[in-house]
């Protein structure tokens, strides 16, 4: 078909360059529905689990159990009005009263039967849901920095949240809506060609093709209404999140009019297509009731007829309306079952896309644990640019020996931090090699890569959970008293305690309950109470004044004995008793050595130190 030439012609996605969500929804529009489904079959029917089989199965048994009732009660409600009103043969010789209870019963258990279809079915679906949120959980943090760095996060969690309401959706919709209404046709359509006349089955099949080709119709429009309101509502919610995570800076600017009148301007695109979607729901209401009033009259002008020549039988006309009415509840709603589903579809499609883009950086098939002897940090002529056109790195090489503290210092846009993400393998060198006691940190496990490397950010980003939470986050199993122990460590225990709730203070949304000194205090508590054997400290004092600086400076120089240490500084005066000092410019290496070394050369650092000293930024 179409769709799937056009997505086979289309190069795989360039782990370079993450699609954008625009073209992700065009991705998920040439995807398959059928293709989609392939992959929600899994989770309904998993190869070792029998449980969920078994349960499949008895959902399904107890569906048709449930229609074919529901299809025989109309004829119990016939044989009473025949019993009543004296005509036909009598029906199981249970007289009007005794039928009028077996239609009542009839009723009862093909409610019932749907109520058991759906205990049954209930603990699937839920897994299934649970499933596929943990996967794209889970994928999510297996792509790459660059992907997420690209990627907004507001529209990202919609693609996930309606991704997994869209298979919520069509598993009940699909399997208990449209599949049912489908076996309810047929046995309608043999029960109207057996007991009265084929013409019966003719009008009510023409009524239907046409009523389904009309739904179908118009619902394929509303579709694409229902996606503009989509991106519309992405839109507005990524405007919404961005405002309120720089809530700081929006107020620094006065600009609360100005983030209001772009929240306003794409919730009115949303309001646009949302009064479209009203209006195209009233045509097709209106059209999907004079296409099955049509059909419902001529059956039923068929059977008064029927009825008046002798034919039919007064209960004969009440089980066609019967039956009609029957049909005509569950049709009422196929538009929009269509329209859910064909949108739950689109989500999915989504959302299986995104499980679909590629991890950047992944372990290899026979990838070891790294086994840190001691911790020497090597790059060994590094070569690395973020864009191809633009190296950052230009064969840096450098070595931290076991307990070595090495600094690296630079103007801005020299490759400092680019060295630290490298050594934690959120990007691949793309030149040379970075090894840990001579292992090749792309040979290693990233797991075990992570434990062995403990980092301090400049900007600490902490969890909306209490303190305590933030800094027992550097180690799963680490006791209070161990969390507390790191607090001290790193000079915010007694802070923590003078909190009316101690260390079960909550944080707020991303730490802005707290001062940037404290975030950055609680990072260093869990660093260290991570306690690895390489530390990377990426201008991890920036945000302390001097007085707190050179205490956080006392508690770092501890922590740091018997480990590697590198330190990526701005301030020179925070790194000046470091072991060896390292100079980049423009992503080469121009200098090395001692502070006393460096100043005696009169190069680039003492230029540096020099300034910085003239601006009051010195010890």
């Amino acid at each position: 078909m179409p769709a799937d030439t056009a997505r086979a012609s289309r190069p795989k996605a360039d782990v370079t360059s993450p699609m954008t969500e625009e073209e992700i929804a065009e991705a998920a529009e040439r995807q398959s529905s059928l293709l989609v489904l392939r992959k929600v079959a899994p989770y309904l029917w998993p190869s070792d689990m029998p449980w969920v089989k078994h349960r499949v199965i008895w959902a399904m048994v107890a569906l048709v159990v449930a229609k074919l009732v529901t299809v025989a009660t109309p004829v119990f409600y016939k044989g009473a009005v025949d019993a009543l009103s004296g005509e036909g043969a009598p029906m199981l010789a249970l007289g009007a009263i005794g039928l009028t209870v077996a239609y009542g019963m009839a009723r009862l258990m093909g409610v019932g039967f749907q109520q058991v279809r759906d205990a049954v079915f209930a603990r699937v679906g839920q897994r299934a849901l649970r499933m596929l949120a943990l996967e794209t959980f889970e994928h999510i943090h297996k792509l790459s920095l660059r992907y997420h760095i690209t990627r907004k996060t507001g529209g990202l969690s919609r693609i996930i949240e309606r991704g997994v309401k869209g298979v919520d959706f069509l598993l009940r919709f699909l399997l208990f809506s449209i599949g049912p209404l489908i076996l309810e046709l047929i046995l309608v359509g043999i029960i109207l060609a057996v007991l009265f006349d084929f013409w019966y089955l003719v009008v009510v099949a023409v009524t239907i093709a046409l009523y389904v080709w009309f739904t179908f119709s118009v619902t394929e429009y509303r579709v694409k209404l229902r996606r503009q309101m989509n991106d519309q509502d992405t839109d507005a919610n990524q405007k919404a999140i961005d405002s309120l995570l720089n809530y700081e800076t929006v107020k620094y600017f006065g600009a609360e009019h100005r983030e209001a009148a772009r929240y306003d301007m794409a919730m009115a695109g949303y309001e646009e297509a949302a009064i479209k979607t009203n209006y195209s729901l009233a045509f097709l209401n209106f059209g999907q009731s004079l296409l099955i009033t049509a059909g419902l009259v001529i059956v039923m002008v068929m059977a008064a007829v029927g009825v008046q020549n002798g034919d039919l039988t007064v209960g004969d006309f009440v089980m066609v309306n019967a039956y009609m009415i029957q049909l005509t509840v569950p049709l009422n709603f196929l538009g929009t079952v269509y329209r859910e589903i064909r949108q739950a579809l689109v989500d999915m499609g989504q959302m299986f896309h995104l499980l679909e883009q590629p991890a950047e950086i992944t372990d290899k098939p026979d990838a070891a644990d790294l086994r840190v002897e001691g911790g020497r940090v090597t790059f060994d002529d590094v070569r690395f640019g973020y864009d191809p056109d633009r190296a950052i790195l230009k064969g840096v090489s450098l070595e931290a020996q076991p307990g070595e503290t090495v600094a690296i210092v630079g103007s801005t846009g020299s490759g400092k931090s680019t060295i630290g993400r490298l050594l934690f393998r959120f990007y691949d060198v793309q030149g040379g090699a970075v090894r840990i006691d001579g292992q090749d940190i792309r040979d290693v496990t990233q797991d075990s890569l992570h434990q062995a490397i403990g980092v301090v950010p400049q900007d600490t980003v902490l969890f909306n959970d209490t303190i305590g939470y933030n800094i027992a986050y550097g180690r799963d199993e680490a006791t209070r008293d161990e969390v507390i122990a790191a607090a001290k460590a790193a000079q915010i225990h007694d802070f923590i305690n003078r909190l009316p709730q101690g260390y079960d203070t909550m944080v707020g949304e991303r730490g802005l309950k707290l001062s940037g000194g404290e975030k950055q205090r609680v990072g260093i508590a869990r660093t260290l109470l991570k306690d690895p054997p390489i530390l990377l400290l990426d201008e991890a004092t920036s945000a302390l004044d001097s007085e707190t600086e050179h205490e956080i400076q006392d508690a770092l120089r501890a922590a740091g004995q018997g480990r590697t240490v590198l330190t990526i500084a701005h301030r020179l005066s925070t790194i000046a008793e470091a072991d060896r000092i390292v100079v980049l410019e423009q992503g080469e290496i121009i200098e090395q050595g001692t502070h006393e070394a460096l100043l005696a050369e009169s190069g680039r650092y003492a230029q540096l130190w020099h300034r910085q000293q003239s601006e009051g930024d010195g010890a």
